[in-house]
This record gives C-alpha cells, structure tokens and sequence, in this order.
C-alpha cells in the first residue's frame, strides 16, 4: 500500500475513533452525522479563529498590507490567513469523516465544496467589513459573531449541496472514494 493511503487511513481513523469517542453523549440528540460536523467544523472553526487573533495581532500587528494597486486592512488580511490553513483542512474532514457516504466524485464535491466555501468568503468579508469598519466593533469578537452566521450557512449547503448523499455504488464503495 503506498505512502500516502496509509496515511490518509491512519489520519481518518483516528479523527473517526477521536470524535466517535464523545459521541454517546450526544446520542440522545443528534445523529452521528451531525455530531461529527459539529466536532470536525468546531476544531476547524477554533483553528480559524486561533489563525485569525494570532495573525492580526502578532504577525499582522494590526496593520494593513499595502501593495501596490491596494491595501489590506489587517482584519481581512487575517481572515485570508486562517482561509488559506482552514480550507484543505475542512474539506478533508467533511469529504472523510462527516460526509462519508455520498455518490459525487471527489473533484465535483472539490468544486462544489470551494463555491460553498465562496459563498462563506462573501459572508466572511462582508461580515467584518459590517460589524469593524461601519459599526466599529473590535476585530475579534466581529470574528466570532460572523461565524455564527457564516456556520449555519456552511452546515446547511454542504450537507444539501456539495456532499449530498446519494446511491452508493456496487459492493458498499462509494463511488469517487480515495
């Protein structure tokens, strides 16, 4: 077995084995599927924001980023930060541990996973741009907020739209697997 199955094998059995632990806690009131977005989108969503404060207030130092045609402010700038380590992150765990069971082939859920993440970078920008520039809230509290809102949206389109469950192939593969 190559390098990289083994790998990605053993990194998704143990985030599976790791959430699936906790989940006869929660048993009573949601569905394992369900559990296993919140667990997998909260440790993403906490690493977002880990990104977010340490990149605005210590490698941005709460300045923006000027180049040439334009500037950054450093709010926006630390929210590309936490997108560029965050995005790969989520759609791997969505892909193999959430949304396991699904009849898309790997590269249309990809493309359908990057036009929900989009549609979050929209909600994000405008979000922030709301609550720090016209409301003047502080940056990091505008972040938590915003994800509140940009959560509910993500959850409900990529469980609708991107990773949604459909026949599974002969044999119990489903199809477009690793």
């Amino acid at each position: 077995m190559p390098f990289m199955r083994k790998l990605h094998d053993y990194i998704r059995g143990a985030v599976l084995s790791m959430v699936d632990m906790f989940y006869p806690l929660f048993r009573k009131v949601m569905p394992l599927q369900t559990f296993r977005y919140a667990a997998c989108g909260g440790f993403n969503t906490l690493l977002d924001i880990t990104l977010f404060f340490v990149s605005y207030n210590f490698i941005l130092k709460k300045q923006p980023i000027h180049l040439s045609f334009l500037t950054i402010g450093p709010h926006i700038a630390a929210f590309l930060i936490g997108f560029c380590v965050t995005f790969p992150i989520g759609f791997y765990l969505s892909r193999y541990v959430v949304f396991q069971e699904t009849s898309v082939a790997k590269r249309e859920q990809l493309r359908k996973y990057f036009m929900v993440v989009l549609g979050c970078l929209f909600l994000n920008y405008g979000f922030l741009k709301l609550f720090v520039d016209v409301f003047g809230w502080y940056p990091t509290p505008s972040k938590l907020l915003t994800t509140v809102f940009v959560v509910a949206f993500s959850y409900l389109t990529q469980k609708n739209y991107t990773f949604k469950a459909g026949a599974v192939a002969e044999g119990g593969k489903v199809s477009g697997e690793w």
